[in-house]
């Protein structure tokens, strides 16, 4: 069955277009809910008999949430389903109290570094993962079906978690070494005006750090305005301003993860990915690090020098999960600033990852810079290319050509990929090599070919 409203990440869309509405948002809670009361008879759910699932609602910051929130609460309430709200928190602490709390599901409602005016539904399992294909198969079958509310009696019930924020707080706080501590450490941490507002500010301070916050103010339609891991030069301005040692961004849903150092400069996924396997290495061997296919080159070629396998998954997090988990791995990440340390927490955690780079600079007295000298970015330029629906760029001679002959050019040094856009009618070019005029050169051709054939 192929699908029809989930994609790699949930459901998500512009708010008040289908399938991001207040009526669709009711069906998807009910579908999801009559699926987990199905289950919940089965053996192996966990739960007594005749006891009703439970399901955890969070959410970020934006004014839609609350509409969606209602909708989505209302939908397994009336499939008979209990629900446990949280208010505003990142997506990783969802991941978390879902698994911690044992409960049979946790529901994020969120467009990550999206503009306020989308947003999206994510599910996670009892587990804290992404839930089963399987699972999210059957919930858009259920989509199909005619909503029948259960009788009275047979309605699940609603309640909030008051502590829902310091568990969270005191979770992440346990994966930094009990015998390290941040005083003396004068961190900007820029929360996106997003779900990270509250807690992150709170776990740096509680670890020790003189903390100031930036984008912390969210007034339901500033989330990632112009803030956050997607719009680091706010917290770079902030981190010389204050004079601040580092700097922290995290994206509307926190689990996006941006640095900066003293001097204002920007450390991106790959740069703090490499700093978390190095310092792992110092004391343990590191059976392999997952990146994906617009990992800068320069990571892979680092991490080889240190010893450590390193392998592609496809462009997203949910890849890199996969793959972490076939090979057994425990570390994988984006450019973009999703960083998984599956030791720490089932998902990606923009927060935890932080404390994963703090803890290697506070153990190796050093900084993002030092610690991070032998990594040296090669240029990347990505092109986007508009191209017709149902285009097929390895059917173009011409465009086959300029990519052989892109890649005899760069040799060794390099790297051109050709990727065809999960969401839009666009081919993305990126061309990656030491030269940065070369590069860029060869990415204009590359484009331009491209552009000619489609």
């Amino acid at each position: 069955m192929s699908r029809k409203y989930f994609g790699t990440d949930g459901v998500r869309g512009l708010v008040g277009e289908p399938p991001i509405t207040p009526d669709f948002v009711l069906r998807l809670g009910y579908a999801a809910g009559k699926v987990l009361v199905r289950r919940a008879g089965m053996r192996g759910s966990g739960l007594a008999r005749g006891e009703r699932p439970t399901v955890l609602i969070g959410k970020d910051t934006r004014i839609s949430g609350y509409m969606l929130e209602a909708s989505l609460e209302a939908g397994l309430s009336a499939a008979g389903a209990d629900v446990m709200l949280t208010g505003p928190l990142p997506t990783p602490a969802v991941a978390y109290l879902t698994r911690a709390l044992r409960l049979q599901a946790g529901v994020v409602i969120s467009a990550s570094h999206n503009p306020f005016a989308d947003n999206g539904i994510k599910f996670f399992s009892a587990g804290g993962a992404k839930l089963p294909d399987e699972v999210e198969l059957e919930i858009e079958a259920g989509l199909s079906h005619p909503m029948q509310c259960n009788e009275s009696a047979k309605l699940g019930k609603a309640r909030r978690i008051d502590d829902a924020a310091g568990r969270y707080i005191e979770f992440c706080k346990s994966t930094f070494p009990s015998n390290r501590d941040l005083r003396g450490l004068k961190i900007v941490v820029d929360c996106a005006h997003g779900a990270g507002y509250y807690v992150a500010p709170r776990v740096l301070h509680e670890l020790g750090a003189d903390v100031e916050a930036i984008g912390v103010s969210p007034d339901g339609v500033n989330i990632n305005d112009d803030v956050g891991a997607t719009r680091p030069t706010a917290l770079q301005q902030a981190v010389v301003r204050y004079g601040a040692e580092l700097g922290i961004a995290l994206d509307g849903d926190g689990d996006r993860l941006m640095m900066v150092d003293a001097a204002g400069t920007l450390y991106d996924g790959d740069q703090l990915l490499y700093i978390i396997a190095k310092d792992r290495a110092r004391s343990a061997r590191v059976p392999g690090v997952a990146g994906t296919l617009m990992t800068n080159l320069s990571l892979e070629n680092a991490l080889g020098k240190l010893g450590i396998p390193f392998a592609r998954a496809k462009v997203g997090d949910r890849y890199v999960l996969e793959m972490l988990q076939e090979k057994g791995w425990q570390l994988g990440g984006e450019n973009s600033g999703h960083i998984i340390c599956l030791d720490k927490h089932t998902t990606g955690d923009g927060i935890i990852s932080a404390l994963q780079v703090l803890s290697a600079l506070r153990r190796h007295k050093t900084t993002l810079a030092a610690y991070s000298r032998e990594l040296v970015l090669y240029p990347q330029v990505l092109i986007n290319v508009r191209v017709r629906r149902g285009y097929d760029w390895q059917k173009q001679a011409n465009v086959l050509k300029a990519k052989q002959s892109a890649e005899k050019s760069l040799g060794k040094n390099g790297r051109v990929l050709l990727r065809a856009s999960g969401t839009e009618p666009v081919l993305r070019v990126m061309v990656e090599g030491k030269d940065d005029r070369k590069v860029r050169g060869l990415a204009n051709t590359l484009a331009a070919a491209v552009d000619a054939a489609r």
